[in-house]
């Protein structure tokens, strides 16, 4: 194994650690503060769909802690089930940015469209790519091929660009949350801080989820370069 692919993975693994540790410590501060309107997440989930004219999306409770998540395939709002039966911030929070999916969803937001549509392809690629780079690089035969590490890179491009992608429509859907919360008084100035500082930190998993594969492709790049010149 190349050892700048060790030392890229384990350093965007470190700080991937430090990222969901201080995520899961901020949901389980704000998880304590209740919010003034005293709504559950998912009674907030339904007031901002009915509020944004969206009346064809379900809201359900799914088990796991922070699986929150908006599937457009079946159009419902999946709350963990902390975050659908709690009325707190990061309740509130978590499932306000959930609906912000289906906001976009509802109004063809144009990223979520582009992500959507590059969904099967980035399956694909995610599956194909570390083997087919892995053996462009001679892991396995113990010699390397261009055309093979050529083909693994332009399936990894993609990955990376799903991720890249990704980042706008995770920033927007927190922002049409935190705008909703304070204009629908769902919560206090210092309760929206704390939504605000909450969806912050869930926003940097996807930033470093985003840079690591960039770093990764570059890598790859840079290596490709390095063997067309030999």
């Amino acid at each position: 194994m190349p050892i700048g692919y060790l030392a890229i993975s384990i350093l965007f693994m470190v700080v991937g650690m430090i990222v969901q540790f201080r995520l899961k410590s901020k949901f389980k501060r704000y998880s304590e503060v209740p919010t003034s309107s005293g709504l559950t997440g998912a009674q907030v989930a339904t007031k901002m769909l009915r509020d944004n004219g969206i009346y064809d999306v379900d809201v359900i409770s799914t088990p796991g802690f922070l699986s929150d998540h908006y599937d457009p395939t079946k159009k419902t709002v999946n709350l963990s089930q902390d975050v659908y039966s709690s009325a707190t911030v990061a309740a509130a929070a978590v499932a306000a940015h959930e609906c912000g999916h289906a906001v976009q969803h509802a109004t063809a937001y144009s990223m979520l469209m582009l992500r959507s549509k590059l969904v099967p392809v980035t399956q694909l690629s995610t599956t194909l790519s570390q083997w087919v780079l892995l053996a462009g690089l001679g892991v396995f035969f113990g010699r390397g091929n261009q055309t093979i590490l050529l083909i693994g890179i332009l399936l990894f491009a993609v990955s990376t660009l799903f991720s890249i992608i990704t980042l706008p429509v995770e920033l927007d859907a927190s922002n049409r949350a935190l705008k909703w919360l304070d204009t629908a008084n769902i919560t206090r100035p210092d309760e929206h801080e704390k939504a605000k500082d909450a969806l912050k930190w869930a926003a940097l998993t996807y930033i470093v989820a985003a840079l690591s594969s960039i770093a990764m492709l570059l890598y790859y790049i840079m290596i490709y370069n390095s063997r067309s010149r030999d």
